[in-house]
């Protein structure tokens, strides 16, 4: 699936605003992307900044109109980025998982993070923007953040982001493909299939405390199924549980 150009930016706030405020000037085509070498507000999950040294690293966000999606199936979206990210980090090294819900792991650190802001009209998505991003070139991180890693602190070998960036889009461009033909099956089952710690009993914790459990499913809805060690069924949405690592 062709994708337009990419937007380069030498500095921007958040890309994912950037690009918000493109779209709400005027349509732009579908997968629109932008990027930049530098985020002054750059946002994660959970209300989290994202650390990034100025140059070193993949920062990009992309516009779907995926109007025929249901609210309710929005994971997909989320299914489409990772899968992406993770496909074209695995040519590279391996060890590459996709850590519920869409973070991108190296062993257990993480080397990507994606942002979606999702708009709805009625009960279907009018607009998706999906923000990421990815560690490239860093060498040093400096914030608290737990575990990062970076490409280059993987493999000694430095990258063109804008390389990485063709790469990730012509992957997401096939996904959405996917999404758009109606093979929704497919994703979720090579999502499920790239899962981070998708065998074997880990330790997890939600506002009860903390147990082992092994991942059963991963529900449409982005649900995620565990079974504790007691062989109880848990389920949970995001945020109502975090991998103890």
């Amino acid at each position: 699936m062709n994708y337009p150009e990419p937007i380069f930016l030498p500095e921007t706030t958040s890309t994912n605003t950037y690009l918000a405020g493109l779209c709400d000037r005027a349509p732009q085509p579908e997968l629109t992307c932008v990027y930049t070498s530098y985020q002054t507000s750059g946002r994660g999950q959970r209300e989290n900044s994202w650390e990034s040294e100025p140059g070193a690293n993949l920062l990009f966000s992309f516009v779907t109109y995926p109007t025929c999606l249901e609210a309710g199936r929005q994971f997909l979206l989320s299914q489409i980025t990772a899968l992406a990210l993770a496909n074209v980090l695995s040519a590279y090294t391996e060890d590459i998982r996709i850590k519920w819900p869409n973070d991108i792991y190296w062993k257990d650190k993480k080397i990507c993070g994606t942002l979606i802001e999702n708009d709805l009209t009625g009960t279907s998505i009018s607009r998706s923007i999906s923000g990421t991003g990815v560690n490239l070139n860093q060498k040093r991180f400096l914030s608290d953040a737990p575990n990062p890693v970076s490409l280059t602190q993987i493999t000694g070998q430095t990258y063109s982001p804008a390389d990485i960036l063709h790469q990730v889009m012509q992957r997401i461009g096939g996904y959405y493909r996917l999404l758009q033909n109606g093979q929704t099956s497919e994703i979720a089952e090579r999502y499920k299939q790239m899962l981070y710690r998708k065998e074997g009993f880990y330790a997890y914790r939600d506002q009860e405390g903390s147990f082992l459990a092994r991942i059963l499913d991963i529900e449409p809805s982005g649900r995620l199924v565990l079974e504790d060690a007691n062989g109880k069924c848990r389920k949970y949405l995001f945020k109502e549980v975090v991998f103890e690592l």
